[in-house]
């Protein structure tokens, strides 16, 4: 099994940052990619990055591209989500994935709010 820990969402003003780091612990063999989804409320969960573990590919929505940039530290078995010039769109409770070929992870969400 596979525990994700989120942590760095807050509230912040329009075109500011943050940054969101995602722990995975437990038993980590196999988990070959790792990612960001979000969902605001009454909307469906929508991806927002991915990366490979080996690699280090990456994927964005296209609502985040040349904003948000995810990144991993495999040594500390932890991802990051640096999120520049946020919107008020970008609010939403911000998740951490983790895929294994049979199975799919989820971290309980950390709340990012962006003022307008």
């Amino acid at each position: 099994q596979v525990q994700l820990m989120e942590s760095g969402g807050g509230l912040v003003q329009a075109g500011g940052s943050l940054r969101l780091s995602c722990a995975a612990s437990g038993f980590l063999g196999g988990l070959n990619v790792m990612g960001w989804y979000r969902q605001a409320p009454g909307k469906e969960r929508e991806l927002v990055a991915t990366i490979t573990r080996a690699g280090g590919r990456t994927n964005y929505a296209d609502a985040v591209k040349g904003r948000f940039t995810i990144s991993r530290d495999n040594a500390k078995n932890t991802v990051y989500l640096q999120m520049n010039s946020l919107k008020p769109e970008d609010t939403a409770v911000y998740y951490c994935n983790a895929e294994k070929q049979y199975s799919m992870y989820w971290g309980q969400g950390t709340q990012v709010t962006v003022s307008s």
